[in-house]
């Protein structure tokens, strides 16, 4: 995380001092750097199993990306002149094998945020900052406890990284969506960057919630028991891309992203049928003074958790405005850190039933409240497009 600024690439949620990112490899001490820093040198397993679509191979040479250094390691390449970052230049080819046990395990070692008292205050319409609700941990199997959640990796600059996710629903294909439900700084860096790489989504990850000392070494059936499903394709908001960024909570209040995936091994069956569960999307919400409770799920990553089991806070939201031009976001009492961004926020839909309103984006570095985007027309016209793109 980013040495003394307020508000870090990672929701590794004081005094409003607000994260927006996901947690990487660091060390284990506090301070430092708020941006995830390189873990220990892996190889790349499995670099010969890379998929690539023909249509792809098309965009990879109009970026004059080879696919053969690609593979061989040049994705590794982050030369700001190289770093594609407008909407429609999203690329993410499958490298099989990539997203190993160990690999997963070591992308969620965040380091402590700085601290800016003053962010978030005085702007708009803010209730009072809510007390403290202490993360539960989920009942394993999450299957059956949590079976929509699970965990994003991907790499940027500085390493390997890890958010939290949500399997939603997806109209054009009743019963057999592909789509998950992220935040918009879990695939893209913002303003001063562009998309992350290698983005894949493990549901129920560490199904069993093992502890850390088990998962070492483990078989990565064991902590991807439904698979590793890679995304083809990501879209977020264009306010995120355009205005998003590791501090103050800029573009928090469109911080979202939705996924379409596809799973690495192959095979027949979608994700919402590989999973057995789906959330429906609910863009039309109350005001947030009627929403009764909301139920934030996910993977928390810096200390006192580690990123191997999933958590949940409830409460009743309140009203966060960062900028009174700015849409008001929900803000929830809980202890959840780094690595819980991204993952959802659900209450009762229109219909009485459970849908995702909003997902993790910001937090206080010391942990004690979170907020969330309420979903508007801006997100559903994203969630649309990607709906539409697969059609």
């Amino acid at each position: 995380m980013r040495p003394n600024r307020p508000v870090t690439a990672i929701l590794c949620a004081a005094a409003l001092a607000l994260t927006a990112a996901a947690c990487g490899p660091g060390d284990d001490e506090a301070g430092g750097d708020a941006k995830p820093t390189v873990a220990q040198a892996s190889p790349v397993p499995g670099s010969g199993g890379l998929k690539i679509p023909d249509q792809l191979k098309d965009k990879l040479k109009e970026h004059g990306i080879d696919m053969e250094k690609w593979k061989g390691g040049a994705w590794k390449n982050w030369k700001k002149e190289d770093w594609l970052r407008e909407a429609g230049d999203y690329i993410n080819p499958i490298i099989e094998g990539l997203w190993d046990s160990d690999r997963m395990r070591d992308a969620e070692q965040p380091k402590q945020p700085a601290v800016d008292p003053d962010a978030g205050k005085d702007q708009g319409v803010t209730d009072p900052t809510p007390a403290a609700v202490t993360a539960k941990a989920a009942n394993p199997p999450y299957h059956q406890s949590v079976p929509s959640s699970g965990k994003v990796f991907f790499d940027g600059p500085e390493g390997s990284m890890v958010c939290s996710a949500t399997v939603v629903k997806d109209p054009a294909h009743p019963g057999k969506s592909n789509m998950v439900w992220t935040a918009g700084h879990c695939v893209h860096a913002g303003k001063a960057g562009g998309w992350y790489r290698n983005i894949a989504f493990v549901p129920s990850y560490n199904n069993a919630g093992k502890p850390t000392a088990q998962l070492k070494g483990a078989p990565r059936e064991q902590v991807a028991p439904y698979g590793v499903w890679w995304s083809d394709w990501a879209q977020t908001s264009d306010q995120w891309i355009a205005t998003g960024g590791p501090t103050g909570g800029a573009g928090a209040p469109f911080d979202f992203a939705v996924l379409h995936v596809t799973p690495e091994q192959g095979g027949g069956k979608s994700l919402e049928e590989t999973v057995g569960s789906a959330l429906p999307v609910e863009f039309n919400a109350p005001a947030v003074p009627k929403v009764a409770s909301i139920t934030a799920t996910g993977y928390p990553a810096a200390t006192p958790f580690d990123g191997q089991k999933a958590y949940q806070c409830t409460d009743k939201p309140g009203r966060l405005s960062l900028n009174a031009n700015d849409p008001v976001m929900y803000r929830i009492g809980c202890t959840m850190t780094g690595g819980a961004s991204g993952g959802g926020w659900v209450a009762a839909g229109a219909d009485g039933k459970p849908a995702l309103v909003s997902n993790t984006s910001i937090g206080p570095s010391k942990a004690g409240w979170l907020a969330g985007p309420r979903l508007g027309p801006e997100a559903k016209g994203v969630f649309d497009a990607v709906s539409g793109k697969f059609k």
